[in-house]
């Protein structure tokens, strides 16, 4: 059985609380250990990944380029694209459950995306889309996500 898979998503340059929140939603996540799905770059994706890293998760960087040398130090499983902006709608697709950190037009796009696939977008300080759920913590969004899957998948009587 593959493990839930979260996707990280926010801008490659992120301030020190979103770097922060980032850092501790992909540490939480390895805790619970989900496979996290981000663009793999720097900023909120690299801090997700280092949390996830350091916890001993595996890390699937979704990379906008050609080479996979260019994910950020932390990703376990970089994935080339050469696709640009449009790698974010594979990350949507492959994330079961996102959380948003801050953010720019690029996590813009790929909360629509989430969204319109029907996939749960807990978002930090992000983009104030309908269907997503503004939450105050990376702790918060972690468990928010738990309660989806437990809402996801029944339990065996």
């Amino acid at each position: 059985m593959i493990p839930p898979m979260l996707g990280i998503i926010g801008a490659a340059n992120a301030s020190e609380r979103e770097w922060c929140e980032a850092y501790d939603a992909g540490r939480l996540a390895a805790k619970r250990g989900w496979i996290l799905v981000c663009g793999g770059l720097s900023g909120v994706m690299e801090a997700a990944s280092k949390g996830a890293f350091e916890r001993g998760g595996t890390i699937v960087g979704i990379l906008p380029f050609g080479d996979s040398k260019q994910a950020n130090k932390y990703v376990t499983i970089p994935i080339a694209t050469n696709m640009g902006h449009a790698r974010n709608v594979i990350i949507a697709h492959t994330a079961e459950m996102l959380i948003a950190v801050g953010g720019s037009e690029g996590t813009l796009s790929e909360i629509a995306i989430s969204r319109k696939l029907g996939k749960p977008v807990f978002a930090i300080g992000s983009w104030d889309i309908a269907g997503t759920v503004e939450v105050s913590s990376a702790p918060e969004a972690i468990e928010m996500c738990q309660k989806y899957l437990d809402e996801k998948i029944p339990k065996e009587v």
